[in-house]
């Protein structure tokens, strides 16, 4: 029967554990969440947001829905595009994705 008491007393708790070392495996969940999804999706957000600010007439671009355009107006919220010979498209700002470089568009 003694071997029941000793283990008894071995399991017994030795003193609390120290609280940061607690929160250290969080706090590292942490750092890892910010640096693999938090700060490289503000920098895409800025970068576009930079983009959208410098958008001038005779861009080339390609919203989000995929459409290939040239500016021809732009407004404080909205931009024309013209996506064929006499047809204009109004689209907002924001709707724009990439800006592409000069002559992607041949025929306009």
């Amino acid at each position: 029967m003694n071997f029941f008491i000793s283990d008894a007393l071995a399991a017994a708790p030795q003193g609390q554990a120290d609280p940061l070392m607690s929160f250290l495996p969080l706090i590292f969940i942490f750092v890892v969440f910010y640096f693999l999804l938090i700060r490289p999706q503000s920098k895409k957000a800025k970068e576009h947001k930079l983009m959208v600010e410098a958008l001038a007439k005779g861009d080339e671009v390609v919203t989000n829905g995929g459409m290939l355009g040239r500016i021809t107006k732009v407004g404080d919220n909205f931009v024309e595009l013209e996506v064929a010979d006499q047809v204009s498209v109004k689209v907002q700002r924001q709707a724009i994705a990439n800006v592409m470089p000069k002559g992607t568009i041949k025929g306009l």
